[in-house]
């Protein structure tokens, strides 16, 4: 019994797989015929690339003039700097001279105001900077340009600073801390 199964199980095998081959056959052969058609009937347009453009070389003309990156120049500009002229030393003179204090640190513009108050009958204004309170008086010095307070009331928070012009000469110029309101 049991080889009378298997053979019938084998004749099943061949049956399907023979089947299946006969399905198969034709469709390809459309499937392929198909294929040739759209290959036929599709034409490529490739587009032709334009010539490079010519290049014309310059000749340069600046062989005679001062070259701005020469060590000369550079030492110039530097002692230049480094000494103050008749005009400069009345102004910046001393501030070079003095030591510097904490808030000369920072630019003007990374301090707030945040209050003001009295100490022994002079004004003391409340400046922050970085998370930090830090109480000044007249006569400090603030912010990056050798600011000195001339003046402290309760909205604001008066500075001669010293910058150079264009020219680069030292002039005095004044600025100002506002008070800075918290917007909730």
């Amino acid at each position: 019994m049991s080889r009378l199964l298997r053979w019938a199980g084998l004749g099943a095998w061949v049956c399907a797989v023979l089947l299946l081959g006969a399905c198969t056959g034709n469709d390809q052969d459309e499937l392929q015929q198909w294929m040739a058609e759209r290959r036929s009937q599709v034409r490529t347009k490739v587009t032709p690339l334009s010539p490079p453009k010519q290049f014309v070389p310059q000749a340069y003309t600046q062989e005679a003039s001062v070259d701005p990156f020469s060590q000369q120049r550079l030492a110039s500009v530097l002692r230049q700097d480094a000494a103050p002229t008749a005009s400069n030393s009345g102004l910046i003179g001393p501030e070079l001279a003095r030591r510097k204090e904490p808030l000369e640190a920072y630019p003007l513009d990374a301090m707030a105001l945040v209050g003001s108050l009295r100490r022994a009958g002079a004004p003391v204004a409340l400046v922050r900077v970085d998370n930090l309170l830090y109480q000044v008086r007249v006569g400090e010095h603030l912010g990056q340009n050798y600011g000195k307070v001339t003046k402290i009331d309760e909205a604001e928070v008066l500075l001669r600073e010293i910058v150079q012009d264009g020219s680069g000469e030292w002039i005095e110029r004044a600025a100002s801390l506002q008070l800075q309101e918290k917007v909730k």
